[in-house]
């Protein structure tokens, strides 16, 4: 391998090529070379998010994909199929919030769970497929939080304008990432898939930043003293898509500046 950490002639898809991530995500892994096709739910609304990947350098297919909807899915694999023959990646970075606050309507948490647990599921189920048919097999990295990992730390909140009621939704379905990685980790490690999961901590937001009083006290909640910036989940990513992780498989690689260990 000259350049394990490459991506170049790897087909990657990643759900969810919006927002603060997702938009990083998308030029971090352009950059490294990988073929990316980008599932959204509304194709002609990703206009401004792909010139920003192409003022980076960087080209993507776009397609249409409502990760809750087994025949949209489906449609998703065979339209990547159709025009590259294979997927060598898949980075699951779609999320939901419809809950407001930690005693909701069931509804909302029912429709959580729709993009957040089932789109997830249906989404793994189609592509794993595909990998562990392939010579080559694949690689799957899920986005999940270290929310999933951890509770709220309420006194980040106090006195700083910052909500002091995250939602249940959150933490159920993010810890749940992690540990169905692991199933689809084991199940298909023979088969050659690997999969693995990158949980993020706190994302300095520059286009809307957090209140300051919050800031200070998450930073001093941190090894590194400062939350992450949006780009610094790419390196995680790109090494577990890459040949350079082969033999890793079934980590939860925590991105979050030793919030989790301090």
């Amino acid at each position: 391998m000259t350049d394990p950490f490459s991506l170049k002639g790897k087909v990657i898809v990643q759900c969810g090529g919006t927002g603060l991530l997702g938009r990083e995500l998308v030029r971090g892994l352009g950059q490294a070379g990988a073929t990316l096709v980008i599932g959204t739910r509304d194709p002609d609304k990703f206009g401004p998010d792909r010139e920003l990947a192409r003022k980076a350098g960087v080209e993507v297919q776009v397609e249409k994909l409502i990760v809750n909807d087994e025949e949209s899915v489906n449609a998703f694999r065979d339209a990547v199929l159709a025009k590259n023959g294979r997927v060598d990646g898949l980075v699951y970075n779609t999320v939901s919030r419809p809950m407001k606050g930690k005693r909701p309507h069931a509804d909302e948490w029912r429709d959580s769970m729709e993009t957040n647990a089932t789109g997830l599921y249906l989404t793994l189920n189609v592509f794993v497929e595909v990998m562990a048919k392939q010579p080559t097999g694949g690689s799957i990295v899920n986005i999940s939080s270290m929310m999933g990992m951890v509770g709220p730390n309420m006194a980040n909140y106090e006195g700083t304008g910052v909500s002091l009621t995250p939602c249940p939704d959150y933490f159920f379905h993010k810890a749940g990432m992690i540990n169905v990685s692991r199933y689809y980790a084991s199940v298909y490690g023979t088969k050659g898939v690997r999969c693995n999961v990158v949980s993020p901590g706190g994302i300095f937001n520059p286009e809307a930043p957090q209140p300051d009083a919050f800031l200070e006290k998450y930073n001093k909640r941190t090894m590194m003293g400062r939350m992450a910036n949006p780009d610094e989940m790419n390196g995680a990513v790109i090494f577990l898509l890459s040949d350079a992780a082969a033999y890793v498989t079934g980590v939860n690689l925590p991105v979050d500046g030793g919030f989790t260990g301090k």
